[in-house]
């Protein structure tokens, strides 16, 4: 028994998660029969939202403003560094 209690401790946010992707796709699919499509839309992002939770959540990821500080910088870098290596006769949009 204290190993049953033990994983649902740990796996509480990935239970939660996939609960509630569970509710999103429920109420998704109640929404398009009664012909809602902005809420069975709206459902479907929080589906796809909570969707990357629980996959951010078994990877272990942790998303902090520091991470995502440093995301955003390498990100720009990387684009520079592209944009800087194209030929210079293709046009910029």
């Amino acid at each position: 028994m204290a190993t049953l209690t033990a994983s649902l401790v740990v796996m509480r946010w990935e239970l939660l998660s996939a609960v509630l992707m569970f509710f999103a796709s429920t109420f998704k699919t109640k929404c398009r029969q009664t012909s809602h499509p902005v809420m069975a839309f709206v459902f479907s992002g929080i589906g796809v939202g909570l969707t990357c939770w629980f996959v951010a959540g078994l990877l272990g990821m942790t998303f902090s403003m520091e991470n995502i500080n440093n995301f955003l910088n390498i990100t720009k870098d990387a684009f520079i560094n592209i944009m800087s290596q194209t030929p210079p006769e293709w046009p910029m949009p």
